[in-house]
């Protein structure tokens, strides 16, 4: 018997909404943190406010994908991508409240490494996701 991936378990209970779209929210708001980095950087310094609201924000998503992680068990298989998630989420927020200029300075290598992970945690639940209606095709095609 072929062993079934932990993320494909309990296809027939689908994955929830929200939390699908935590996953292709984080991603994308990471890339807005980069753009709007990079903004205040040069063009335009008071995009820093921005950047601070968008990043504590993100915790929202980061959180709802580590909380479905840990509550439901057919989410449990994306428990180990949502820690590192969280892990790295917690960790950019320690360096961006740091004054040093050394921790800022990882900063922005700590939120490459958060939208890496992020894209991992992505892929796998869309996989999940294919996985689902695929197997959904399968059922409404046999009948």
């Amino acid at each position: 018997m072929e062993k079934l991936h932990d993320t494909l378990v309990d296809l027939d209970q689908g994955t929830p909404t929200w939390f699908s779209a935590s996953a292709r929210l984080l991603p994308l708001a990471l890339l807005a943190q980069f753009l709007g980095a990079g903004l205040a950087l040069f063009p335009a310094a008071d995009l820093w406010g921005l950047h601070a609201a968008v990043g504590m924000a993100i915790g929202l998503p980061v959180l709802a994908l580590a909380g479905g992680a840990v509550a439901l068990a057919r989410l449990r298989g994306f428990g180990w991508w949502a820690g590192v998630v969280l892990v790295l989420y917690s960790v950019q927020v320690a360096l961006a409240a740091g004054a040093e200029p050394l921790l800022l300075g990882l900063h922005p290598l700590n939120g490459a490494l958060l939208f890496a992970a992020s894209l991992v945690l992505l892929a796998k639940v869309e996989r999940r996701r294919a996985a689902t209606l695929r197997m959904r095709g399968a059922v409404d095609g046999a009948v």
